[in-house]
């Protein structure tokens, strides 16, 4: 397993961004399968994106294509989620998740470590 360590929440307008952090333990990061999740008050955890091993393939939620972004640098063991035109809708915790298994089952869900997650909250 990965620690994982996310940074990068606040509370921001409705139209304005964020940057998100993952800051990852252990020498074997290049081979984890890397993704975002977030939990809204009173609802599930959700996929919000993903990104291979390499960076070459990424994923993303519907309610968040074209405004979100995901990208790693594995020579800082860390992925990054670019959040902009950012919504209220937008609000929850979000979680860093890590998996040895490719995207497809990292977005069913099939996660071996998560972070601890940080609050975003968008004010309308």
């Amino acid at each position: 397993q990965v620690q994982l360590v996310e940074s990068g929440g606040g509370l921001v307008q409705a139209g304005g961004s964020l940057r998100l952090s993952c800051a990852a333990s252990g020498r074997t990061f290049s081979m984890y399968t890397m993704a975002w999740f977030r939990q809204a008050p009173g609802k599930e955890r959700e996929f919000v994106a993903a990104i291979s091993w390499s960076g070459g393939s990424t994923y993303y939620a519907d309610s968040v294509k074209g405004r979100f972004t995901i990208s790693r640098d594995n020579a800082k063991n860390t992925v990054y989620l670019q959040m902009n035109s950012l919504k209220p809708d937008d609000t929850a915790v979000y979680y860093c998740a890590a998996d040895g298994r490719g995207i497809r089952a990292v977005v069913a869900g099939s996660v071996g470590s998560w972070g601890q997650g940080t609050q975003v909250t968008i004010s309308s």
